[in-house]
């Protein structure tokens, strides 16, 4: 059984459940990428060169919007426990891994809207299976608007049919561009189709087979070992497609976009939809420089998004709390 060390006052029955959320946010093929380090004094978020995926992000943009999410996950379960989180982003250039130092900043009750997305943690799940044809509300599409730009994000809701379409066309020729490359095939069956016990990737379970008329859902994670689709049911044709972007680029923008995904995704939950993710669309240089004019903006798109109403699926597995400080066990 292994011994939590207290941190920022917390007990290590408390460190220990903090690890848990910080674990349970979305990443690129579930790689999981983050580290911690545990201090009196300071909470460090290291972003783990062990779980890059270089084919499908040589430059570790969507590693570093995983380990925002965790932050964003960090400073949830802070609040929780009562402590105001200080929080200083890649603080030190000698160290580009480290991210995030988060520090005590005096006590302070976490608010209903806080732990109502704290609450939502442990029960958001990344959904690829087909969707109810129940469209998403404007008053829904408006928090989940709102909660970007709580974060420092925007939320570009693609609902023109002209974008649309071009959107669907600039998706499919990203998808064709990676498939056709040996390499990143080679990564995507590593981290795919796994079995259910399996502590990170994406297990067989959480795809479901794409057909050629789907519009949206192109990718297949279940490593063909998953032939049915959940409810037996067609992909809905028009899912809710968001943009989220942020004013700036680099690693300072990748950390703040993935703590406004997360509270995007975690609102999301909350409200009782389902989300996945056309991460292609923004793997792929030329595709996301096409999105980028597309959506008419300066801003950098860092995700895309579809969002709908979907039936429950369970979570996939996380790596165990102890495996989150393994390296990084001194005190900060």
């Amino acid at each position: 059984m292994t011994a939590f060390p207290e941190a920022l006052g917390l007990t290590p029955e408390q460190v220990e459940a903090l690890l848990i959320t910080v674990g349970q946010a979305p990443s690129l093929h579930n790689a999981q990428p983050w580290q911690l380090r545990l201090g009196t004094n300071a909470i460090e978020l290291y972003a783990d060169p062990d779980r890059r995926l270089p084919a499908a992000d040589p430059d570790d943009r969507e590693l570093r919007i995983g380990c925002g999410a965790a932050l964003y996950n960090l400073r949830l379960a802070l609040l929780g426990n009562g402590i105001r989180p200080l929080v200083t982003t890649l603080p030190d250039p000698g160290r580009p891994e480290l991210l995030a130092v988060v520090r005590h900043g005096g006590r302070k009750p976490a608010t209903p809207e806080q732990l109502r997305l704290l609450h939502a943690v442990p029960r958001r799940r990344t959904n690829r299976h087909p969707y109810a044809d129940d469209p998403v509300s404007r008053p829904e599409q408006a928090a989940l608007r709102r909660a970007a730009l709580d974060e420092g994000g925007w939320l570009e809701i693609i609902d023109d049919p002209g974008r649309r379409t071009a959107l669907r066309d600039i998706a499919a020729r990203a998808h064709r561009v990676q498939m056709a490359d040996p390499t990143f095939r080679d990564e995507f069956a590593r981290w795919t189709g796994r079995a259910d016990d399996q502590a990170d990737g994406v297990p067989a379970t959480a795809g479901t087979p794409a057909e050629p008329q789907d519009r949206w859902v192109l990718r297949d994670y279940t490593g063909g070992n998953r032939p049915a689709r959940q409810q037996g049911k067609d992909f809905e044709t028009e899912p809710l497609i968001a943009v989220l972007t942020t004013h700036l680029s680099g690693p300072p923008a990748d950390v703040q976009a993935g703590q406004a995904l997360q509270r995007v995704l975690l609102t999301a939950t909350a409200d009782g939809l389902a989300t996945s993710f056309l991460s292609h669309v923004v793997e792929v240089p030329q595709a996301r420089e096409e999105l980028r004019r597309l959506i008419a903006g300066t801003r950098p798109p860092q995700a895309v998004l579809r969002i709908g109403r979907g039936w429950p699926v369970p979570p996939t597995r996380r790596r165990a709390p102890a495996d989150l400080i393994g390296k990084r066990m001194r005190t900060a």
